[in-house]
């Protein structure tokens, strides 16, 4: 059981995001959104982690992205990742343990991207 003093992290994972799919913006297919980080108390989608490669759910690597460098394709219904398909495969990523998605995180992918961070604190 939790200890109530403890804080949590700032942001939740949004475990329903898998099935919305993901394309290059030449529009190439590229993944699929694993999950949104979703700010607990604003509630604003933060981050889009990104599931690329792969065969039947083997092998996926899973890339966090700001939320802001995707643009929603509604006659398509998918996401288009609005930066180079080289710079996001190099980006910070993980392959089976997530990392802990904390201000710190939250600022290198910000920077990877060269994007204003984002301010967990304030949502």
């Amino acid at each position: 059981m939790a200890d109530p003093s403890t804080p949590t992290e700032q942001l939740i994972y949004a475990n329903r995001a898998d099935q919305m799919r993901v394309a290059t913006r030449d529009g190439d297919a590229l993944g699929h959104v694993q999950t949104f980080m979703i700010h607990k108390r604003s509630g604003r989608v933060t981050h889009a982690v990104l599931s690329l490669g792969g065969f039947l759910g083997l092998g996926n690597s899973f890339y966090p992205l700001p939320f802001s460098l995707l643009t929603y394709d509604p006659a398509a219904d998918r996401y288009v990742v609005t930066t180079d398909r080289r710079l996001l495969e190099g980006g910070p990523s993980w392959a089976s343990n997530p990392p802990a998605f904390d201000q710190a995180y939250a600022d290198r992918v910000a920077s990877y991207y060269g994007v204003t961070p984002d301010n967990l604190d304030l949502g």
